[in-house]
């Protein structure tokens, strides 16, 4: 075995990871194409009523919108402060 085997060994385990990795970015990037356009808004807005009523941190509100066949569900997820 001579030294130039073990370098090209580790280029192919490290192109392998950065294909994965450019796959991962890419699927995220399809996704976030699809969602629609008025999205980044309705959230805010949701948001910003919920806000008006309980003093919540942003970290603890998770939207998520799902796509079906012939429907979309847009889900809320806010952690409420204990009382």
């Amino acid at each position: 075995m001579s030294l130039f085997e073990i370098f090209r060994k580790k280029e192919k385990q490290s192109a392998n990871i950065a294909k994965e990795r450019l796959q991962i970015i890419v699927a995220h990037e399809r996704a976030a194409r699809n969602s629609p356009d008025y999205l980044p808004a309705l959230q805010k807005d949701i948001l910003a009523v919920v806000k008006k009523y309980i003093d919540i941190d942003m970290d603890q509100i998770h939207v998520n919108l799902e796509n079906n066949n012939d429907s979309s569900i847009l889900e809320l997820n806010v952690t409420l402060p204990g009382s």
